[in-house]
């Protein structure tokens, strides 16, 4: 099923961030395909591990701002990999918005003929993507994260290294969140993320809501999503969470070249 489309997208290739000019993680210095020219392209997700680093192909759409210094913002990732075209959705706004008509277009199985829901919902010390009333007239509080990383193995990059993929199926992949700049090994990657969990773990069980935490995982080169190892503390978290009635909703979507986001799947394997 058709969830939105990107319009006026535009191919380039990211030759620095930060940008030479705008000294900002956010902005990174971008050629467009088969131009001279170099733009300035503001990309939310930071380098995203790589996929939205220097010599990343990315696709973006234009900014209709003349007074930002960016003319683009950077939407997908192009990973091209054993002969297959992978369009990975790494800005985190997208995931909200997958969410959204998901909702609205009953795909997910558990989120049917909702009977109202709302954005942005404060809730104890967080604001929450999505509070609403399900067709049983149970209220639920659903956060979404945007998972844009997987790999052969969840393992730190250095010890990547030591394992042989040649033999692994392009297409099973392990989809993994979170991962990171931190500044010393043994703490969460994201104390944000790890707020969310904790608290929603602490909603379900104080109230009778359901607690949702749903992991978008824009690409299909997947065939299971985990908390990842190299985040021990988040990994337990939500491990508890989940123990404690917290449901772990995995999405699956497509994104194609023309800049439509298809729905997969919200039955993907869980490693918990």
């Amino acid at each position: 099923m058709l969830l939105l489309t990107l319009e006026n997208l535009t191919s380039g290739l990211i030759i620095k961030r930060p940008s030479a000019t705008c000294k900002t993680p956010y902005v990174a210095d971008v050629k467009i395909e088969d131009k001279d020219d170099n733009i300035m392209a503001h990309t939310a997700a930071l380098g995203c591990c790589g996929l939205a680093d220097k010599d990343a192909n990315v696709l973006m759409i234009p900014v209709d701002n003349k007074k930002n210094v960016c003319k683009y913002k950077i939407m997908l990732s192009v990973l091209n990999e054993r002969d297959y075209t992978e369009y990975i959705g790494i800005d985190p706004k997208l995931a909200e918005t997958i969410i959204d008509k998901c909702l609205q277009l009953n795909c997910i199985s558990s989120l049917q003929n909702l009977k109202s829901y709302k954005r942005e919902v404060k809730m104890l010390n967080s604001r929450f993507d999505f509070v609403g009333i399900d067709e049983n007239d149970q209220e639920f509080i659903l956060e979404v994260k945007n998972v844009p990383l997987a790999d052969y193995v969840d393992c730190y990059a250095k010890e990547r290294k030591k394992y042989d993929t040649s033999n692994c199926n392009y297409n099973e992949k392990i989809s993994y969140f979170p991962d990171g700049y931190r500044k010393k090994q043994k703490d969460t990657v994201s104390p944000r993320a790890l707020k969310h969990i904790r608290e929603l773990e602490e909603i379900k069980k104080t109230t009778n809501k359901r607690t949702i935490l749903c992991y978008v995982i824009q690409r299909t080169d997947i065939s299971s999503f985990q908390p990842s190892v190299i985040d021990p503390i988040y990994r337990e978290a939500v491990i508890q969470a989940h123990k404690n009635g917290v449901e772990i909703i995995p999405i699956v979507c497509k994104w194609t070249r023309e800049g439509n986001c298809y729905f997969v799947t919200d039955k993907l394997k869980i490693n918990i």
